[in-house]
């Protein structure tokens, strides 16, 4: 196994009720290896968000709203150097959500980030997908700001031909297969849980086309 799918089991996974009816929140917990004040660099400055993430623009301050390039955009709620940052979330001309970021220090010169994305209300697309919907994309950011810290290499220049790697299908499969375990754990029936699975793996990695990989 690779270090890359390794780092599955680095993280920590949770699906629970948010705040009304039909919300829903995921959250992530897991380790880097730097300090907090880095980790906080890399997450809040425009240059280096684009060397793990994706291009971003817009006014990166408290008020301030941002765009990430073909992904989401919204404004920056909250902003408490070195540990705390709560954004609001769109795409499209969907409802918002909000993520929000918490840092704080672990052993040595380690950082436990947590991230929480909360607000998820389309009840379709959590009915077909379940928590992976969201909580594979954010796994394969993860990975790539672990990747980052660790060895400071950028993210692929061409993102969506390493998703097509045997490596990264195997990434992508586990992590759909986990947060299906976070699901169950959360109270999700097998059977939802099972298809949500298959659902969430089937659109992060389709089979490839007869005669390719």
């Amino acid at each position: 196994m690779s270090e890359i799918v390794d780092q599955i089991n680095e993280m920590h996974r949770a699906v629970r009720a948010g705040g009304g009816a039909t919300s829903r929140t995921v959250l992530l917990r897991r380790t880097y290896p730097a300090p907090v004040e880095d980790v906080w660099d890399a997450c809040t400055t425009a240059d280096r968000i684009g060397r793990w993430l994706t291009p971003v623009t817009g006014e990166l301050r408290l008020g301030g709203r941002y765009q990430l390039q073909g992904n989401a955009g919204g404004e920056i709620l909250r902003c408490e150097p070195p540990r705390l940052l709560r954004v609001s979330w769109g795409m499209g001309e969907g409802p918002a959500t909000e993520v929000e970021v918490r840092l704080s220090p672990g052993d040595g010169a380690e950082t436990v980030f947590e991230l929480e994305h909360t607000g998820i209300t389309d009840s379709d697309l959590w009915r077909r997908y379940g928590p992976g919907a969201l909580g594979v994309g954010w796994d394969l950011a993860l990975l790539g700001l672990f990747l980052y810290l660790s060895t400071k290499h950028d993210r692929p220049e061409d993102p969506d031909a390493w998703a097509r790697t045997p490596e990264a299908r195997e990434f992508i499969t586990r992590s759909s297969q986990a947060w299906g375990t976070a699901y169950r754990q959360a109270g999700a029936p097998e059977a939802e849980a099972a298809s949500a699975v298959a659902a969430t793996t089937a659109f992060y990695a389709p089979p490839s086309p007869a005669g390719q990989g």
